[in-house]
This record gives C-alpha cells, structure tokens and sequence, in this order.
C-alpha cells in the first residue's frame, strides 16, 4: 500500500422494500413486495454503491460480521476485501443470506474503486462492449391475458427486445394447460422474430418437463428455465439432451463451487449467474471464467442496472435478464439507471463507478431499516 492510497473509512446499509405494481407470482411461489438492501462504502471523499435483492437479515450481516474487517483496508483491495468477508463467515454458511451481503458489499467496493479514479465500471472490469443485449422478463401466473398482452406489446414495440421470457409451471405444475396456452398467446403478440422464452422456477416434475417441453419445442421456444428444480443436475442433463430449447439455470449459485458443478454436470446450455446472489462482481466474474472453459455462455441474471457495467465487461455474455420488478423498483430508488432501447441496455460511460447514485428523499418513504 502506498502513502496515498485511500482505505474505506464507512460501511453503511439501509433497507429499502417496494410493493409490486399488482400480486405477482410464478411456478412456485406468490410475492407482493420487493426488498433491496444498498450499500454504500466510502473512501478517500467519494462513495460506492451496491446491492443486492434479499431479505433485510442481509443488513445483520453487513453490520455484525463484514464491516469490521472491511473498514480501514485498502480502497482498491478489492479482491482482497472479498476474501476476507467470505472467511469472516466461515461459520454463519455462505449460501443464502451472507453471499448475499457479500454481494452487496463487493459490488459497492467495486463501485468505489472506478468512482476514486474517475473511470466507469466497465473501464475498470475491462470492457468489452458498450451496450448489452437483454431480453424483456416477467408475464407472471398471476397475469390475465390482457395483462400479459400489454407487457409483451411493451417490450416488444417500446425496448425493442428480440427475445421475451413469461414464467410457466404454474401451481407447482397443476396448471399445464393454461401454461401453453400463455406460452401460445405469447407467440402470438411478438410473432416468428422475436425469441419466446418460458421459465418454470423448478415447478415441473421430471417427466411432466420432458412431455411440455416437447410441446414448448413445438411452439418454437428457444429457452425453458429450471424446468426442475436447479438442484436436479441428472435431470436438467437428460432434458438437454432431449429437448431442442436451451435449458437454463444456475440463478442460485452462491459460489462459483456451485457453477462448476452445474457445467461440469452438463446441466445446461447457458449459465445462469446473479451478482446480487453469487458474492458480487468477484465471484460473478470467476464463475464466468469457468462456463467459459466449458464453452458456455453465461446470463445475467435480474438486477439489470447492478449487472449493466459487469455484463459488459464479460466476453462470453448472452444477455441480461431485463425483470419487471427490478426495472420498475431501480428507477424508484436510484438515480442513473441505464436506460434500454432498440433492444439493448446502455450502462452509463461518461460517468464514474456504475452511475448510480440513492434518491435519498425519494427512497426514503420505503426504507425499512
């Protein structure tokens, strides 16, 4: 370390939860309410922002057991910082609610460091591109079909997306009929150009998947996401071996441990990886590293304007995950949030860090902690 490199002198987190713009659910489960619990680290006069979709026991964590050995380190020890979180938390596990405080402070961290050298995020992973392709994500269970209709027509006609993704596998798989038909209806609005996308969140059985996803085939869909549970790597193989759509997953990876056993598996055609889930930027890039040593591509998963200058620092990115409820809560609480237009996202490049910045009065009214 040299005499003036600064060292993060603040660790603050707040917790902040937005209703839904109506009831949502998918194949598993019902939620009515989001939660985002921010970051922000500082040093040397500036501050970094992260964050991460999880319950507010992820502020426990930060506060307990990550602050302590994070404040007073080198601001751009990045990487180091991150060790010494995930050791600090040898005991608490690191699945679940701590790789998400972690994520959330890593992102921050990382933040910090291209905002102390006036460079963009991107600039710092390393760019690769300067906008990043994404796919319109949401058409919950709980839609009717005008619902349906009018956010397909939205990203379709307004974001020009080329690929749309609707969940399926409703009650738990009890609701098949109506998934294909949703799924048909989806075709329909966008037409034979844009890509259909379906995702069951684990919902289906084993040979319930395998009998649907010949039907999705059928319809000419392109991507089934965890037509099983994402635990099941034998049967996500057989399934990818069977159907002609891409089979996905990989959104509750918590370590890049977990990463390599679902490619090593041959589970899946894409990768699935979620920087507010697998332990920050860090991790996301070094569970990227290993897809592509199996020749995958990897897939943004939700949180578009946390991911927008990670996603295009990666080289082997398909997309990122343009979900409804984290495009509609990010303008609610941050300022900067990249927009998206002829079917790509555009991350923020004449700014420093990743541009984001809270809304602080606006915020305000949803914090809960």
């Amino acid at each position: 370390m040299t005499a003036e490199e600064p060292l993060i002198d603040s660790l603050e987190c707040s917790v902040y939860t937005v209703p839904t713009d109506q009831p949502e659910a998918d194949g598993t489960i019902t939620w009515s309410a989001t939660t985002c619990v921010v970051v922000q680290a500082g040093a040397g006069g500036r501050t970094g922002l992260g964050y991460t979709y999880g319950p507010a026991a992820c502020a426990g964590i930060v506060a307990d057991l990550l602050q302590e050995v994070v404040v007073g380190r080198p601001a751009f020890a990045v990487v180091g910082s991150w060790g010494a979180m995930v050791r600090r938390c040898r005991n608490a596990g690191r699945p679940g609610i701590v790789s998400m405080a972690i994520s959330a402070v890593d992102t921050a961290l990382w933040d910090l460091a291209a905002r102390l050298v006036d460079r963009p995020l991107a600039d710092l992973l390393g760019r690769v591109r300067d906008t990043v392709p994404v796919y319109g994500s949401g058409g919950f269970t709980t839609y009717d079909d005008a619902t349906l209709r009018r956010q397909l027509e939205h990203w379709v006609g307004d974001l020009g997306v080329s690929a749309v993704k609707i969940k399926v596998g409703q009650s738990w798989g009890h609701a098949a009929e109506r998934d294909l038909a949703r799924t048909r209806l989806a075709r329909d609005v966008v037409g034979d150009q844009v890509e259909v996308f379906v995702d069951a969140n684990g919902g289906y059985t084993r040979g319930q998947a395998g009998r649907l996803g010949h039907a999705y085939d059928d319809l000419g869909v392109t991507w089934f996401e965890e037509p099983v549970s994402s635990d099941d790597l034998s049967a996500l193989a057989g399934l990818r071996g069977e159907l002609a759509t891409d089979v996905a997953a990989g959104e509750y990876a918590y370590d890049v441990a977990y990463v390599n056993r679902m490619c090593g598996a041959g589970a899946v055609d894409c990768m699935q990886i979620d920087v507010t889930r697998i332990g920050g930027i860090t991790e996301w890039q070094r569970g990227a590293a290993v897809a592509a040593g199996y020749g995958l591509d990897v897939s943004g998963h939700c949180a578009p304007a946390l991911h927008a200058h990670l996603a295009a620092s990666v080289p082997n990115l398909r997309h990122l995950e343009y979900f409804h409820d984290h495009a509609r809560l990010e303008p609610i609480l941050f300022d900067g949030v990249p927009p998206v237009y002829d079917g790509v996202l555009h991350p923020a490049l004449d700014r420093p860090g990743n541009g984001l910045s809270l809304r602080g009065s606006d915020a305000e009214r949803y914090r809960s902690r």
